[in-house]
């Protein structure tokens, strides 16, 4: 549930904040990127070099960065962040987020943040109980923000009692727990196709072209990060999904990619046709490699199986289908007649005139088309990014 997400951890000035290493080193191994907010109270408790090292990001704690007058921007951290999670969260830093009170950059960015906020108590046993963190800790729920209860165990004074932060691996099992409940696709299955095929001419030669399934598979991991568990289809790439919830089955040929559809096809929810599949294969494949012989060769080619037409037909009401135009010219016309002829909902406008589009880039330009020939144009972006704004979309379009 941790991967691709965006985890901001707020370290205050306590002893426990040696957790705050492992923490963030499960963090990053669960495939979250890890920003760290220090105070400067922390700073007695752990380096800033140590954080920074695990988190493969600085370390950030005052407003500014002395030696160029840059801005580390709290409003900017809030807003990027998935999850905020303070720990440990000192009485003092605990006290000061109840209270409103904003004299460094953790409390700024706490004020600032949209996204859900975690905060992991770590204190003495007799300051836990105290009614003034009581009252704090409960302002602070009431509010919507998620305790993680300290545990039971000697305490840094000797004593024995509650007060010791959660340990790593309960934050990242409470993480997690809320993010599988948050998904806005918890329950669906997905089918997404991607790559191209190759037809073979004989053991050594084949017909294909330049996808590199770049896009499929980001589609497929951002579909699995919103909680569907992904059917993936692709022909041949060097790609490896990343997700667990992501099955992939690899295939060469248009027939293969095509039965391996229709076998997945009827249980699913959501389709995303992205493989760039031939349109035409060799009518015959020689058994042997074909040698020089005259002044050049013909072969014959016949229509290989339209996956994405033969999908639309099979297709239930409940069924949500994504399909690509990948066009040169007549651009939107010919994406609206795809949307009508192939029984899709949504369809994805690639043109070769935009310079970053197409095969073989790591960014890519797009026009979401619905059933409506509602389009939307989207500027060039990282084909993740696309992968978010085709994803949204399809979620959006699903609760409308």
């Amino acid at each position: 549930m941790l991967s691709g997400k965006r985890i901001l951890l707020g370290v205050s000035g306590s002893i426990a904040a040696y957790k705050s290493a492992v923490l963030v080193r499960l963090l990053v191994k669960a495939g979250a990127e890890v920003k760290v907010i220090m105070t400067p109270a922390a700073h007695d408790f752990i380096t800033p070099l140590t954080l920074a090292t695990l988190s493969k990001n600085p370390v950030l704690t005052q407003f500014l960065k002395e030696e160029t007058g840059e801005w580390n921007n709290h409003v900017d951290l809030g807003l990027w962040a998935d999850a905020m999670v303070i720990a440990p969260a000192s009485a003092n830093t605990l006290s000061k987020m109840a209270s409103g009170i904003c004299d460094n950059l953790l409390l700024a960015t706490y004020l600032s943040a949209r996204c859900k906020v975690f905060f992991a108590p770590a204190m003495d046993l007799d300051m836990v109980q105290h009614p003034s963190i009581k009252e704090n800790i409960k302002k602070l729920t009431g509010w919507g923000n998620i305790l993680i209860e300290p545990g039971f165990g000697e305490l840094a004074s000797g004593l024995v009692g509650h007060g010791r932060m959660a340990e790593p691996e309960e934050i990242v099992f409470q993480l997690n727990h809320f993010f599988s409940q948050a998904l806005p696709l918890k329950g669906k299955k997905a089918l997404v196709t991607a790559g191209p095929t190759y037809e073979a001419i004989d053991p050594v030669r084949f017909i294909g072209n330049n996808s590199s399934g770049k896009m499929g598979f980001a589609i497929a991991e951002e579909l699995a990060q919103q909680g569907a568990e992904v059917s993936l289809i692709s022909g041949p790439t060097d790609l490896n999904p990343v997700h667990s919830s992501i099955k992939i089955t690899r295939v060469t040929s248009a027939e293969e990619m095509y039965q391996a559809c229709v076998a997945v096809f009827p249980s699913v929810d959501i389709s995303v046709l992205s493989a760039a599949v031939a349109d035409f294969r060799p009518a015959s494949v020689a058994d042997q490699k074909i040698k020089k012989a005259g002044a050049g060769l013909t072969i014959e080619l016949v229509k290989t199986k339209d996956i994405a037409a033969e999908l639309g037909n099979l297709k239930k009401p409940h069924q949500f289908t994504v399909g690509f135009a990948l066009e040169t010219e007549h651009e939107v016309a010919n994406a609206e007649k795809k949307i009508a002829a192939k029984n899709f909902d949504l369809i994805v406008l690639n043109s070769l005139n935009d310079k970053g589009a197409g095969f073989g880039h790591d960014t890519n330009q797009i026009t979401l088309i619905d059933r409506k020939n509602q389009a939307k144009k989207f500027s060039l972006k990282s084909k993740k990014e696309v992968a978010r704004d085709i994803v949204s979309t399809i979620i959006e379009k699903l609760h409308a």
